[in-house]
């Protein structure tokens, strides 16, 4: 991109889009923008749900739940259609965050709550950045050439022999 090497970052599974680079880590880089890939669909990977309960569930977020018997809001969507923000209980979280501490497949997660437990699905795998491992196989197996499947996933960009930016390291 603008003759530098990128940043070819990949993941498994998206949930039918990939995402901005930002939206998920803090720079910006503008060949990884969010594209769609319903391919992924396909994949074992794309579902995915688990059970908390209750008190795991608020000691792993560091939350407690409303008594009306709701678990939380989603506040904000990514461009990847992922989740950038939740409120449980007047607690905001990143959809990272949530990610993270649960130990999620995805930011792209529902939940609902039954009795004293929290069940949560997931769409996709990975952080969604970049090229989908599952998107990129089934564009191959549709005849599509590295080339298509490269400059699709990653926007904007060129490809180029290595011995033309190899000098620059």
């Amino acid at each position: 991109y603008n003759n530098e090497p990128i940043e070819a970052a990949f993941f498994s599974t998206s949930n039918g889009y990939t995402e901005n680079s930002e939206a998920y880590w803090q720079n910006a880089f503008p060949y990884l923008t969010s594209v769609e890939s319903p391919w992924d669909e396909q994949s074992p990977k794309f579902y995915e749900q688990v059970t908390f309960s209750v008190r795991e569930f608020e000691q792993r977020l560091g939350v407690t739940l409303p008594k009306d018997g709701s678990v939380g809001k989603v506040i904000a969507r990514t461009p990847g259609k992922r989740v950038a923000l939740v409120d449980i209980n007047g607690k905001q979280l990143t959809g990272r965050e949530v990610r993270e501490k649960l130990q999620l497949k995805s930011t792209d997660f529902t939940w609902t709550r039954q009795g004293h437990n929290i069940v949560i699905t997931t769409k996709g795998y990975g952080h969604g950045v970049g090229m989908s491992q599952y998107g990129a196989n089934f564009l191959a197996k549709q005849g599509k050439t590295y080339k298509d499947i490269v400059t699709y996933y990653y926007q904007g960009v060129r490809i180029q022999d290595v011995s033309l930016v190899a000098s620059k390291f």
